[in-house]
C-alpha cells in the first residue's frame, strides 16, 4: 500500500525569514505551502481551506501557539489536523503542556531541513493512514450491508487487508509515538544534565570554601575577642550569628535540591530508552515511577479537586527482560485511563466532597515464584466500567470519551505490547461503582 508524504502544509510564524525558509523547503519536496503571521490569520485560513498539517510557532504576537492549537481542537471541524510546534525553548513544562493541548511533535529552533522533513512526512503519512483506515472500514460496513452472502469470499480478504492495516498503523503509531516522546524526553533530560554537573560540581567546592572562611572568621574571633565599633556594629547589621548558623544550612538545601534534579533526569532517562530491536533486562520498579514522574503533572491539586493519590505496594521483584519503554507505555495508557476517568465523575462534586472520598490509584506489584510471572496491578477508585463496555475496551479504536479526547488505541495497543510482544497477559477487572483494575502478567521464560 503506497502511502502520500506530501500534501497542503501550513506554516504559521510571525517570523517571515522562518516563513521564508521553510516555505522553500517544503515546496521543493513537493508539498503544497500555506502562509499565516499569527495564530487568528491561521484560524481563519484553516476554516477557508483545511491544511493536512499544521506548523505552529508558540511565541507569537495575539494568542499564541498553546491558544491556538487549543481553539482549533476543540472545533469539529478542525480537531484532526496533527500540529507540530515551533520552538526555540526547551523547557519541558512547556513541551509538556503543547503536547497535553494536543500537539504531536515538535520543531527546535534552529531549524534542521532535514530534521522538519523527517517529522514531516512521518505525521503526513500517520495522518492519512488513520484516514484511509476510516474509509476501509466505511467500505467494508457498505459491503457488508448490500452484498452479504454473495461477496462473502471478498469480505473475507478485505478483512484481512484491514485487519493488517489496523496493525500497521497500530505499529506505526506506538512507534512514532514513543520515538517522539522518548526523543523528547531525552533531549531535556541531557539538557537539564549539563548545567546541573557544573552547579552540582560548584557546589561542592562552595561548601569548602565556605566552611574555611567561618572557620576563619571563629579563629578571628577567639584570638580578638574585643572588636573595634565599627565591625561590631557590622556584625550586628547582617545578623553575623545566625548567618554563620544559617548559611551551611542553605548549601545543604542546595545539594537537596541538585540531588533530586537529578533524580528526576535519571527517571526521565529511564522512561524515554530507545529500546525496539532488542529486549533488555529491567526494573519494573523503576519503569512505573519514572511514568508516574512524567504524570505528575496531572496527579498534582488544582482548583477543582485534590492531589490524586498514589499508593505503591512493591515486593522484591527479579529484574524483567523485555522492552522497556514499550511497558512504559503500557503503564502510561493506564493510569492516565484512571485520570480520565476521575476527571469525568469528578464533573459536578465540591473539592469537599473529593476530598472527603479522595482519588486514589494503588500500584501492587509481586513476583510469584512457583509460576515465574511477574504481576503489577494498577488499580483505581473511580467509576468502575460496565459490562458492555468492558468487554470492548480492549477492541481497536473502541472509545467513550468524547471526539478529541480518545483515539481508542491506548488499550488496544497495551494488549498487543503485552501479550504479543512479550507473551503476557492483560486483564480487566471492574464493576460499576466499584473502580476499575488492570492487571499485568509478564512471564520471566
Amino acid at each position: 500500500m503506497q502511502v502520500r508524504e506530501t500534501g497542503t502544509i501550513l506554516i504559521v510564524d510571525d517570523q517571515p525569514t522562518n516563513l521564508s525558509m521553510l516555505s522553500r523547503s517544503l515546496q521543493r519536496n513537493g508539498m503544497t505551502v500555506m502562509l499565516a503571521i499569527n495564530g487568528q490569520d491561521a484560524i481563519q485560513k484553516v476554516l477557508n481551506q483545511k491544511p493536512e498539517l499544521i506548523l505552529l510557532d508558540i511565541q507569537m504576537p495575539g494568542i499564541d501557539g498553546f491558544e491556538t492549537c487549543n481553539l482549533l481542537k476543540q472545533n469539529t471541524t478542525t480537531q484532526d489536523i496533527p500540529i507540530i510546534f515551533m520552538t526555540a525553548s526547551i523547557d519541558s513544562k512547556d513541551k509538556i503542556k503543547g503536547l497535553s493541548v494536543g500537539a504531536v511533535d515538535y520543531i527546535t529552533k534552529p531549524f534542521e531541513e532535514e530534521e522538519v522533513l523527517a517529522r514531516v512526512r512521518v505525521h503526513l503519512k500517520l495522518s492519512n493512514l488513520t484516514k484511509t483506515l476510516e474509509h476501509k472500514n466505511f467500505l467494508l460496513e457498505e459491503l457488508t450491508k448490500d452484498l452479504e452472502e454473495r461477496v462473502a469470499q471478498r469480505t473475507n480478504q478485505l478483512s484481512q487487508a484491514l485487519e493488517d492495516l489496523q496493525n500497521t498503523q497500530m505499529q506505526l503509531i506506538q512507534t512514532e509515538k514513543m520515538s517522539a516522546l522518548g526523543q523528547l524526553v531525552a533531549g531535556v533530560a541531557h539538557e537539564i544534565n549539563n548545567p546541573l554537573s557544573f552547579i552540582a560540581g560548584n557546589i561542592e567546592h562552595t561548601e569548602d570554601y565556605i566552611q574555611n572562611l567561618i572557620e576563619h572568621l571563629r579563629l578571628y574571633q577567639h584570638e580578638y575577642p574585643q572588636t573595634v565599633s565599627l565591625i561590631e556594629s557590622h556584625a550586628q547589621k547582617i545578623e553575623l550569628n545566625y548567618l554563620l548558623e544559617d548559611l551551611p544550612q542553605i548549601i545543604d538545601s542546595m545539594k537537596t535540591g541538585a540531588e533530586r534534579i537529578y533524580n528526576i533526569s535519571t527517571s526521565l532517562r529511564s522512561f524515554s530508552r530507545s529500546d525496539t530491536t532488542n529486549k533488555v533486562y529491567f526494573d519494573i520498579h523503576e519503569g512505573i515511577d519514572s511514568t508516574l514522574l512524567i504524570l505528575r503533572h496531572r496527579l498534582k491539586a488544582n482548583e477543582r479537586r485534590p492531589n490524586i493519590e498514589i499508593k505503591k505496594d512493591y515486593g522484591e521483584l527479579p529484574l524483567v527482560n523485555c522492552f522497556p519503554s514499550q511497558l512504559n507505555q503500557v503503564f502510561m495508557n493506564i493510569i492516565a485511563n484512571a485520570i480520565d476517568a476521575f476527571d469525568e465523575i469528578n464533573n459536578g462534586r465540591s473539592y469537599s466532597e473529593i476530598q472527603t472520598n479522595p482519588n486514589l490509584i494503588n500500584i501492587t506489584t509481586r513476583f510469584i515464584q512457583e509460576h515465574q510471572v511477574v504481576t503489577i496491578s494498577i488499580e483505581d477508585n473511580g467509576p468502575g466500567i460496565p459490562d458492555e463496555i468492558k468487554k470492548n475496551v480492549f477492541k481497536h479504536l473502541f472509545t467513550t470519551k468524547t471526539v478529541g479526547k480518545g483515539t481508542g488505541l491506548g488499550l488496544s495497543i497495551s494488549l498487543q505490547i503485552v501479550e504479543e510482544k512479550h507473551e503476557g497477559k492483560l486483564k480487566c477487572i471492574s464493576l460499576p461503582g466499584k473502580g476499575a483494575k488492570f492487571v499485568i502478567g509478564l512471564p520471566l521464560k
